[in-house]
């Protein structure tokens, strides 16, 4: 894996993983010569680490077997600081950073899960002095002292190789686009309004039970194969609402008090705003 370079004040450091050890080196200019001094090495992460990622002052490393890790370098102390994990063990594939605080990963299994810290989490970190220390002196089967929360979760069905926070046409909002192993490309959006949510919400319900999968397998629990889906609406099925019969297309629209030709539009209005 590579190195990421980091800036720190008027200092910059590279952040070089090395099996499931991760090392600082400090790179100093001095006229045209520029030089590499290591300064500190991290604690040994429970695996192999995958993927390291930066945002602001904080370092996300991704474990292959532990989920991921958010890190502080403390220039004081000379330390990496682990101080804040996650409690499920996720077989970690790729990392995307969302915000300062928010994280999607995806694992070898088809899940795509976004995690967030929680917000006491930057004042415990700034202002405790000591967590650096009794944080990092702990054995191996004690975690971080604070731990994220999971915002979202959802099971794709296929193994994801790569997660970008992108916009797929000019003047498009931002999506999280997402490639499988198999091929396939998808993305993750989100809704402007609760009532967007609510409408949606509503939908994917009626058609799940109107409209149930050829071979009879519920939609329910296979989006939810390792873990509980939470906070996702699945568009594929939203989207078979155009397949149905007239007929259950009007007792749909009648439950959700739309017209036919209004769901639609909903449908069209949502593709449109993120792709295309």
């Amino acid at each position: 894996m590579a190195k990421r370079w980091m800036c720190f004040g008027n200092r910059e450091i590279s952040v070089v993983p090395t099996a499931n050890l991760i090392c600082i080196h400090s790179r100093t200019t001095m006229k045209t010569s520029c030089f590499l001094s290591a300064q500190c090495s991290g604690s040994n992460f429970p695996v192999n680490i995958v993927n390291i990622q930066s945002t602001g002052q904080r370092i996300i490393v991704s474990d292959s077997q532990e989920s991921v890790h958010f890190l502080r370098y403390r220039k004081g102390d000379n330390q990496l600081v682990v101080f804040a994990d996650d409690t499920t063990p996720r077989y970690v594939s790729c990392v995307c950073v969302l915000d300062y605080h928010t994280v999607a990963i995806a694992d070898k299994f088809g899940n795509l899960s976004v995690v967030r810290l929680p917000e006491r989490v930057n004042e415990d970190v700034q202002d405790d002095p000591t967590v650096s220390k009794s944080v990092w002196d702990r054995g191996w089967l004690n975690g971080a002292s604070q731990k994220v929360e999971l915002v979202a979760n959802f099971f794709i069905g296929d193994t994801i190789t790569s997660l970008q926070k992108t916009s797929l046409m000019p003047g498009a909002n931002e999506a999280l686009v997402y490639t499988t192993i198999g091929g396939a490309i998808g993305c993750l959006v989100s809704f402007m309004s609760k009532d967007e949510v609510d409408f949606f919400t509503n939908l994917e319900m009626h058609v799940r039970s109107e409209y149930p999968p050829l071979c009879g397998r519920d939609h329910l629990s296979y989006r939810s194969y390792y873990a509980p889906c939470k906070s996702v609406i699945d568009g594929d099925i939203c989207e078979q609402f155009s397949l149905m019969e007239l007929s259950k297309q009007k007792e749909v629209a009648e439950e959700l008090g739309k017209t036919v030709s209004e769901i639609s539009k909903k449908l069209e209005d949502i593709r449109t705003r993120y792709a295309f």
